[in-house]
């Protein structure tokens, strides 16, 4: 059985890579697969059976399906798929720019409700259990002023999860929906981290620990208190909150 990591390069596939990896072949798939040496270095240190490296463009969507057929022909069935890519952006720019505006829709939702469906797909079809990992955010329980644009491709990527999730429901692949906080790392750098900010190790342990010891399909808050901040979030009037920061 092997793990996929798609979007490789992020911190926090980085970090599920190094918890997962003992005993699996790891598929590792970047935009920039020379970025992966250090990462594949350690992986082979802590034990993989073997890593292999795949060059991945999300934005070229008809090549979802091959990523896919190409790493269960190299390491075997997938029993974790992590879809980890995804950017930031830029939202004074996307306010006057619609090129970056659909760049970021692109990458953040339409590229990802691509390869979740080919992942869901593929995976049906193998003969043992699987689980897909996505990853929402908190930014995407309301779409704030600062954010919007960022925060509404989140928004409609849990909505599709959630639909995925139930659509799984009775198979042996099963949705595994991150929701994290301000997410302190790479993507990050030079921005004010918000309350209850998360580490990308934070992130992954969670969702290891999710995908070793749930059965179903399951929405892990990390952390798990950030429940709380957005049942908040939810009844701030709207005056208020459109003065709110990232």
């Amino acid at each position: 059985m092997s793990i996929l990591l798609i979007g490789a390069t992020s911190d926090i596939a980085g970090e599920i890579a190094t918890l997962t990896c003992a005993g699996h072949d790891i598929v590792l798939a970047a935009r920039r697969p020379e970025a992966t040496s250090a990462l594949v270095a350690d992986l082979n240190k802590l034990g993989a059976t073997s890593v292999h490296v795949l060059h991945f463009d999300a934005t070229q969507l008809g090549t979802h399906r091959e990523l896919v057929k190409k790493a269960k022909n190299l390491a075997g069935e997938i029993s974790l798929a992590v879809v980890a890519f995804g950017i930031l952006g830029n939202q004074e720019q996307a306010e006057s720019d619609e090129a970056h505006a659909t760049t970021i829709a692109t990458v953040d939702y339409t590229a990802q409700v691509s390869m979740l469906t080919v992942l869901a797909d593929e995976l049906r079809v193998q003969t043992t259990p699987a689980a897909i990992v996505a990853f929402s955010s908190i930014a995407g329980w309301r779409a704030r002023r600062a954010n919007y644009v960022y925060g509404s491709t989140k928004a409609g990527l849990d909505a599709f999860c959630q639909g995925l999730a139930d659509a799984l429901h009775g198979s042996h692949v099963r949705m595994i929906i991150a929701r994290p906080g301000f997410v302190i790392g790479s993507m990050t750098t030079g921005m004010k981290p918000a309350p209850m900010s998360v580490y990308p190790h934070d992130v992954a342990k969670a969702v290891v620990d999710a995908y070793t010891t749930k059965k179903k399909s399951t929405t892990v808050w990390i952390p798990g208190r950030l429940r709380v901040l957005a049942w908040i979030m939810r009844m701030v009037p709207r005056p208020l909150w459109r003065k709110m920061p990232r």
